[in-house]
């Protein structure tokens, strides 16, 4: 029953955190129109967010077993909760950056104990491998349902009307739920807790390894690759919206709906790939992608240039709407492979560390890449800010190259 339990208050933890992590880009649009901020300030949201995720991570880590994963969980949905219930109660732009903040510091916590506890409750790799894809199963389904809760509160007639506002009051009751779940539930952490006065050597050890780490030729390659590839993904991610609302001339509600099937190309090519991957290798299948996406931005870009009018169904939605997001199709098996060919090269004893950096310049790529588009698509009002992908895409045809010659080689340089 406790086992249980905790399983649905973890799920419960994930799926809050995708909807809430995965709502930048709808943020974006409804904080421009509700708060007239610029967009070079909402490019602000996305490094509240990742730049927190990536210094909690790597600061708290090795402490969290410690403290106890069940108690970080529950200050951590506190925290969130809290950040949730003050944006509808004190509205405002300030509020917007304090909650990603929390969202970012809570998602750090809970990815790090959520991943600790599914080893605490399974027996063997074949429990472990299937809980954990059904949390991540849980997180897409969050991911893909936030674009469309977020919608259903936005009034399509005004779309500054602070009522999209209220969709927090319903995530702070979901992430009481989950904290009262994982709070009210005692589980043994006991094996997941390291002997007294090993953590801070751990820790220390950890950011030795990372530091050293970081420094040979195919990490250096490799965190290029996920910076420029982060940096693409984030940037698409979050300005999609505001670009189908600006430049296509969808409502606000649309805009919101129509990016959603970014992440539905997302979820289904990172499925697709799995199976690919076996018959191609990493190397073929990311750079057959990576051109794909150059030739899909040069093919719809130019469809998206001309000035629409009001769009209000979905009948007379320009074509680009629709082929756009369609991008994640093609983008979408490029991390993992570049994941699995960095760590099925290094020693096990190495992963850890290079987890830790994986983590840190993925953020640090999804802040560059939505400061970037955002500051591009409001200095020249057009597609502009999405051309300017192309060079981290062709960037990253070298940074993959690169991998393959390196990973080839009996032992990287150590």
């Amino acid at each position: 029953m406790n086992r249980t339990r905790l399983i649905v208050g973890l799920a419960l933890t994930y799926a809050v955190f995708a909807v809430l992590l995965n709502s930048v880009g709808t943020v974006i649009l409804q904080s421009i129109e509700s708060f007239h901020i610029t967009k070079g300030a909402a490019s602000s949201l996305e490094g509240f967010k990742d730049l927190s995720i990536a210094a909690t991570s790597f600061l708290l880590a090795a402490q969290l077993p410690r403290f106890g994963l069940r108690r970080a969980m529950v200050v951590a949905l506190g925290i969130v909760a809290i950040a949730c219930l003050a944006m509808p109660l004190a509205p405002g732009f300030w509020t917007t950056r304090l909650m990603f903040l929390a969202v970012g510091v809570g998602f750090g916590v809970a990815k790090v104990s959520v991943y600790s506890f599914v080893g605490l409750l399974t027996k063997d790799s074949t429990q472990h491998a299937s809980l954990l894809n059904v949390i991540e199963g849980v997180f897409m389904l969050g991911v893909l349902s936030g674009y469309w809760i977020f919608a259903a509160f936005i009034n399509p007639t005004n779309p500054a009307d602070p009522q999209w506002l209220n969709v927090y009051y319903g995530l702070a009751a979901v992430s009481g739920v989950a904290l009262v779940l994982l709070a009210l539930t005692p589980f043994d952490e006991g094996a997941a807790v390291e002997p007294a006065g090993a953590a801070p050597q751990g820790a220390r050890q950890k950011f030795a390894e990372m530091v050293a780490l970081a420094w040979r030729p195919l990490t250096l390659s490799f965190i290029a690759a996920i910076f420029c590839y982060v940096l693409v993904e984030q940037g698409i991610g979050s300005w999609l919206p505001t670009f189908n609302r600006e430049l296509l001339g969808l409502s606000a509600q649309m805009s919101v709906q129509a990016a959603s099937i970014f992440a539905v190309c997302l979820a289904l090519g990172r499925l697709g790939a799995g199976v690919v991957v076996r018959r191609t290798g990493w190397f073929p299948l990311v750079c057959g992608c990576l051109a794909g996406m150059a030739l899909l931005m040069l093919a719809v870009l130019p469809l998206a240039a001309g000035q629409h009018g009001r769009v209000t169904g979905w009948a007379s939605a320009p074509i680009a709407a629709y082929l756009l997001p369609m991008i994640g199709l093609l983008m979408a098996p490029i991390y993992p492979a570049l994941n699995s060919a960095i760590l099925s090269s290094m020693p096990q004893r190495e992963q850890p560390a290079m987890v830790g950096l994986i983590v840190v310049f993925s953020a640090l790529g999804g802040t560059t890449g939505s400061f970037i588009v955002g500051h591009l698509l409001a200095a020249f009002n057009g597609t502009i800010g999405f051309y300017v992908l192309l060079v981290p895409i062709m960037l990253l045809v070298g940074a993959a190259t690169l991998i393959q010659r390196l990973a080839r080689q009996p032992s990287p340089i150590q």
